[in-house]
C-alpha cells in the first residue's frame, strides 16, 4: 500500500465509500468527514456510500446526505433520491433497485432466520445487530459494536455457520453479514453506474481504463476486498492495517489517519489542485 500523498487525481467523477470506521469514529459521523462529503459534492464529484448497513438507514442517507445514491446491505440494493433540480419533479423522487425480487427476498429471509437461531445457540456472546429490524436482504450478527468483542475464533465460527447453509458471509469492522444471492458490493456499484449514469463497467478491470480513472473507492475492512481488487483508485483509512495480514486484496493507497480523519485526508488529496 502506498501513501495517499502519492495519488495524483486524473479526473475523478465518482467516489464510492464505506461508512462504518471509514466515515465514522466509534460509531459517530465526525464533523471533518461530513465536511469532506460536502467538499466532494461541491466539486461536482458524485459520492455513493457503499455499506453493510440496512435499508432503513439508507433511506435517510439517500435523502439527507450530499450523495448521488447509496448501495446498502453489502450490495443487495441501491437507493437514489433524485430531487427536483435533476428530475424537474416538484416533490422529488426516490429510486430503489433491488438485486432480488420481493418473493426471492422473502424466501431468503426465511432461510436466514434458521441461521440466526443456530448462530445464537452455538456462539455464546454473539447477538443480532441492533439495526436488524430495518434490514431487507441480510442477517447482521454483531461481534463488537454493542457487545463485548468476540474472539477471532468465534467470528470465524459465525462465518462457517453461514457458509455451511450455503449463504455468503462477509466480516466488516463490527458485524458479520450473511445473505443469499450472487451479489456483493461491487456487483451493485456496477449496476448503479450503468442504470443511473449510463456507465458500463466490464468484469475485467483492465478493459475499463477510461472509466477506472474516473472512479475511486474508500474503505477500511475485509468486506471491501472486491472493491479494492477492482478499482485502480482504491484507498483505505489507516485502520485497514488491523485486518491487512488476513486480506488477499489490499487498497492501492492508505491514509495516515484512521476513520473520519483518514477519510478527510484522502478527500483533501483527491480535491487538491
Amino acid at each position: 500500500m502506498k501513501s495517499v500523498k502519492e495519488f495524483i487525481n486524473s479526473g475523478l467523477r465518482f467516489v464510492f465509500t464505506d461508512i462504518d470506521d471509514t466515515l465514522t469514529d466509534n460509531g459517530r459521523l465526525t464533523a471533518v468527514a461530513y465536511q469532506a462529503l460536502w467538499r466532494l459534492h461541491d466539486r461536482g464529484i458524485h459520492v455513493i456510500p457503499v455499506t453493510g448497513r440496512p435499508a432503513g438507514w439508507c433511506e435517510l442517507i439517500a435523502r439527507q446526505w450530499p450523495v448521488a445514491g447509496i448501495v446498502g446491505e453489502n450490495g443487495g440494493f441501491y437507493f437514489r433520491y433524485v430531487d427536483r433540480t435533476i428530475s424537474n419533479d416538484a416533490t422529488g423522487r426516490m429510486r430503489r433497485h433491488y438485486y432480488c425480487n420481493a418473493a426471492t427476498r422473502a424466501d431468503h429471509n426465511h432461510r436466514l432466520d434458521k441461521i440466526r437461531a443456530e448462530i445464537l445457540a452455538r456462539v455464546p456472546g454473539s447477538a443480532v445487530a441492533s439495526d436488524q429490524f430495518c434490514r431487507q436482504m441480510d442477517l447482521a450478527i454483531d461481534y463488537r459494536e454493542d457487545i463485548t468483542p468476540l474472539s477471532p475464533i468465534d467470528v470465524d465460527r459465525i462465518v462457517e455457520i453461514f457458509k455451511a447453509h450455503g449463504a455468503n458471509a462477509k466480516v466488516s469492522s463490527i458485524h458479520v453479514n450473511g445473505w443469499y444471492g450472487d451479489y456483493d458490493k461491487l456487483t451493485m456499484c456496477r449496476i448503479f453506474l450503468e442504470r443511473e449514469f449510463n456507465l458500463k463497467l466490464d468484469e475485467a478491470p483492465a478493459s475499463n481504463a477510461a472509466a477506472q480513472s474516473s472512479i475511486a473507492f474508500i474503505g477500511d475492512s475485509p468486506n471491501d476486498e472486491p472493491m479494492f481488487a477492482y478499482f485502480k483508485n482504491s484507498f483505505a483509512v489507516a485502520n485497514i492495517r488491523e485486518f491487512s495480514s488476513s486480506m488477499k486484496s489490499l487498497p492501492q493507497y492508505v491514509a495516515d489517519q484512521p476513520g473520519g480523519a483518514g477519510f478527510s485526508e484522502i478527500v483533501a488529496r483527491i480535491t487538491s489542485g
